[in-house]
């Protein structure tokens, strides 16, 4: 059984090849696994690119930018049984992989998703207005319009079977890319399975998120797929 890490990178100089440094390669060859690990590189303006192939990623590059489209793209690369993704930025403890390929192999699950809320949320690492307002909201939003149970809808850290990628259908080119993945996990009857998670600070590269304007997104992502 093959393991694909997918890791999108956009100016990430300085923490991609941390990052790529952290997953526990040995430790899941050792588990009887085959890993490979792949860098999207989202058309970076920096030394991303290098940064991740001296880390020993392949790297694919996606000129169209957005979340979406650089995950999309690596996926449609990957040739795992088994993708596992994460931010490029360190905030996600891809230490921890082995223990969310397990639920999927040993338990049966088909969607495994981290939970930060669960979990840990070093001090400074998510803005108090995400912390205490942002997610908590669009999380019980969309529990409530798509009948969901899950603690923390934007954890970017997962892993889910190809067969359950290719059950879900994902188009969302950007940021709600995040969303429309559990949604589609739930609406498809997917077994989900939560995993706590300790959330860090960012490492590195420069952030992505716009706080009003990602949130007015979602929102209206999630009101627009309900309804229309």
């Amino acid at each position: 059984m093959k393991i694909s890490f997918v890791i999108p990178a956009l100016n990430e100089e300085g923490i991609v090849g941390k990052t790529i440094q952290s997953i526990p390669t040995e430790e899941i060859k050792e588990a009887g696994y085959e890993v490979e690990i792949i860098v999207v590189n989202n058309n970076s303006t920096d030394n991303t690119e290098q940064e991740a192939r001296e880390a020993g990623a392949t790297v694919f590059l996606e000129m169209n930018r957005g979340y979406g489209n650089a995950y999309k793209r690596g996926f449609k690369e990957a040739t795992g049984d088994i993708f596992v993704m994460g931010d490029a930025d360190g905030t996600y403890p891809l230490e921890q992989s082995l223990n969310f390929i397990n639920y999927i192999v040993e338990d049966g699950s088909d969607f495994v998703i981290g939970s930060r809320f669960k979990g840990s949320i070093e001090e400074g690492a998510m803005p108090a207005l995400h912390q205490y307002i942002g997610n908590p909201m669009l999380t019980k939003m969309l529990n409530i319009l798509f009948h969901a149970d899950y603690s923390d809808t934007h954890c970017g850290m997962r892993a889910f079977t190809r067969e359950a990628y290719e059950k879900m259908d994902l188009k969302a080119p950007g940021m709600e890319f995040a969303i429309e993945m559990v949604i589609e996990a739930a609406e498809k009857n997917l077994n989900i399975k939560e995993v706590p998670i300790s959330y860090r600070k960012r490492g590195g590269g420069e952030a992505k998120l716009s706080s009003f304007d990602d949130g007015w997104r979602h929102i209206k992502y999630m009101l627009t797929r309900k309804f229309n």
